[in-house]
């Protein structure tokens, strides 16, 4: 990979090109079409990128066979790390010291999921993490990397899953109030593999995330999922690019987020470039948002980029909406109560997207997060 890549021929204007050269990623304004969306003061002087020995905690569950090791930026380089394709991600490359490298052999069926523990002690701690994660071919895997605690955390991950693999990865940002996030997951699908990543973000003062899938060989699925439930204040930002590279690929997106409280924001970008090479691919995205009190701000933006006609199909939806009046009047109607009703609703908004998840403790633990945030707001005034 490059050091730096000219945009050009191949690049999308809906994505920057990579590049681990600074000098690529000049300190943003606000008026860049990827930043304008994000309070740049609020990041607490992430972005200038100042060096740190700062560290989260880790605790693991690695089930047998399965491998974590620290490896050199430029080992990480060598494994096929995709490089930064922002400011945040590739001062976390250059700042890091150094990457973990999940490491599941090829045709290991892993039925217990990985589990990567991080948590952060103080807001004051600037963290730079780079993870790299790699699902070798024919293998099938389920990953989890759950956020606690509190920092001004910037990571780089990259996912590798292996020709005709079955990869499931789930970030959870479920951090203290202060706390800053920001980070970039990038998918590499190989050959007829199947990838689900899921990126959930309820904790946190500001928490911004990507993820990118491009494809290293024709007949790949990608499977993106997200879930946000931002109050008071809260800035919460999710970031899509589905980068067609090869023929016959597949990716379908469905993020779904709910706000309440004064001055609760969350933004959602999809962006799907079809390459001229791309034919034969199916792609579809979606974003739905659920304002739930006055004083809420949810911004959605799709993008669609076709190079191709030659395609199978390719599409984009986004809705942002209060309560369904109907809906209230319907369970009212039979005797629900007002507060019952609107319990329902947003559990109804959001359970067909926690049964993809996959995962059934998660699963569990959402349902309960959902509940506990409407507690926060809209049902506290109910007795």
């Amino acid at each position: 990979m490059a050091d730096s890549l000219e945009l050009g021929a191949g690049f999308s204007h809906l994505n920057p090109p990579p590049s681990y050269d600074l000098a690529d990623h000049p300190v943003p304004t606000g008026r860049e079409e990827i930043w304008r969306f994000t309070p740049l003061k609020r990041l607490r002087g992430i972005l200038d990128g100042d060096a740190s020995d700062a560290r989260l905690t880790w605790d693991t569950t690695l089930p047998e066979g399965v491998t974590l090791t620290e490896v050199t930026a430029d080992q990480a380089r060598e494994l096929g790390e995709l490089a930064p394709n922002d400011r945040p991600s590739a001062l976390a490359a250059a700042n890091a010291g150094g990457a973990m490298l999940l490491d599941v052999p090829a045709e290991a069926e892993i039925a217990e999921p990985i589990v990567l523990r991080l948590h952060g002690s103080s807001v004051e701690d600037l963290v730079w993490g780079q993870l790299v994660i790699r699902v070798g071919r024919h293998a099938k895997a389920t990953v989890l990397v759950l956020h606690t605690g509190t920092a001004r955390y910037s990571a780089i991950t990259t996912v590798l899953a292996g020709d005709a693999s079955d990869v499931n990865v789930l970030s959870l940002q479920d951090w203290d109030d202060d706390a800053v996030h920001l980070g970039r997951d990038a998918i590499q699908v190989g050959r007829d593999a199947s990838v689900k990543h899921t990126s959930i973000s309820f904790g946190g003062d500001l928490v911004r995330m990507h993820a990118n899938v491009e494809y290293a060989g024709p007949g790949g699925s990608a499977e993106l999922l997200g879930l946000y439930f931002a109050d008071e204040g809260q800035h919460l930002e999710h970031r899509l690019f589905a980068d067609h590279t090869a023929p016959r690929t597949k990716s379908h997106v469905l993020y779904k987020g709910a706000l309440q409280g004064q001055g609760a924001h969350t933004v959602w970008i999809g962006n799907v470039l079809i390459r001229k090479v791309a034919e034969g691919i199916e792609t579809y995205e979606e974003n739905r948002n659920l304002v739930l009190s006055d004083g809420c701000q949810a911004d959605s933006v799709p993008n669609l980029e076709i190079e191709t006609g030659e395609i199978e199909g390719a599409g984009h939806a986004s809705a942002t909406a209060r309560f369904d009046d109907e809906q209230l009047f319907y369970l009212r109607s039979r005797g629900v109560s007002e507060k019952e009703s609107r319990r329902l609703v947003v559990h109804g908004f959001f359970n067909d997207l926690i049964r993809k998840v996959g995962i059934p403790s998660i699963e569990a633990q959402l349902l309960e997060t959902v509940e506990a945030e409407l507690a926060k707001n809209v049902l506290k005034d109910f007795q």
